[in-house]
């Protein structure tokens, strides 16, 4: 009996140390929620539900209509169950590629809509994703925000799998929305031109090459997003000064270049944390800093 309680005992000292390293149970997903988090602990990993998703309406976004148009064209067919493709968003940063893509989801949650995020570092989970909503009745956008990937980097071999589908089929109630800031998503040398060659003048790429551009290849529908000239970033400032009910008036107009000037950059980024500043200053702190 000494020897069962001394057993006992090392086998409960163990199981102590060892709880903290073991992954939390799996939980049910809280399917009401509009938007999730792809979580990973361990060898776990779990939808984590986002009631207050931070999202924006799509009228307040300036000077990117055409790209406006065609994401929402896409979507609308995706959640009406018509073919639709999935869509690389690439370009300038700060020009609003991932506001517009997170701006879908007031505008057709109500239809069924579902946005989950994933970061680059979880898609080799991208399989188990599909398998857990694969039956339900809701349409999701799989949202990898700031897509690209480094030289020994395997991950980007399951977003292929995910967007052209492998052995099995592709999810009929699932498409991946990518926002990078260049076009192929991964580095290209130009050392690896050495693996072409050339005939009667025409040049053929090695084959490192095409498995690169292959990943940005099986995205249907490309948009690319450019950067701000004057206008266009005064057009955002305006927007977003509306939304902290203040005026676009000469003043706000002066600092919103010489913010700009600061920043060496002009996009709808800088507009709103121009507005952010403006707003959060009292009137005479305003027109002492235009004072200076």
């Amino acid at each position: 009996m000494q020897q069962l309680e001394a057993f006992l005992a090392r086998a409960e000292a163990l199981l102590a140390r060892l709880e903290p390293l073991l992954p939390p149970a799996r939980p049910e997903p809280d399917w009401s929620a509009p938007a999730y988090r792809w979580r990973r602990q361990g060898m776990a990993g779990w939808l984590e539900g986002v009631n207050e998703p931070h999202t924006l309406p799509l009228a307040r976004l300036t000077h990117i209509d055409n790209q406006l148009k065609l994401l929402v064209r896409n979507t609308r067919q995706f959640v009406k169950g018509k073919p639709a493709n999935n869509v690389l968003l690439t370009g300038a940063r700060g020009t609003g590629k991932s506001s517009l893509v997170k701006a879908l989801l007031p505008e057709f949650a109500d239809k069924g809509l579902r946005i989950i995020e994933v970061d680059k570092d979880h898609l080799s989970d991208l399989a188990e994703i599909m398998a857990l909503v694969a039956e339900r009745k809701e349409r999701y956008i799989l949202f990898c925000d700031d897509l690209s990937f480094e030289d020994g980097d395997d991950a980007y071999k399951a977003l292929k799998t995910a967007l052209d589908g492998g052995l099995a089929r592709r999810a009929e109630n699932m498409l991946v929305y990518a926002t990078s800031n260049r076009r192929h998503l991964m580095p290209e040398k130009h050392s690896e031109n050495r693996e072409g060659w050339v005939s009667d003048g025409e040049i053929h790429p090695g084959e490192a090459i095409e498995e690169k551009v292959s990943l940005s290849d099986r995205f249907g529908l490309w948009l690319s997003f450019y950067p701000f000239d004057q206008d266009a970033y005064l057009a955002a400032v305006k927007t977003w000064l509306e939304h902290f009910a203040l005026p676009m008036d000469k003043e706000a107009e002066r600092a919103a270049l010489q913010w700009s000037q600061l920043r060496a950059s002009r996009s709808g980024r800088v507009a709103w944390q121009f507005a952010n500043d403006w707003a959060g200053r009292s009137a005479r702190e305003r027109k002492a800093e235009l004072g200076k």
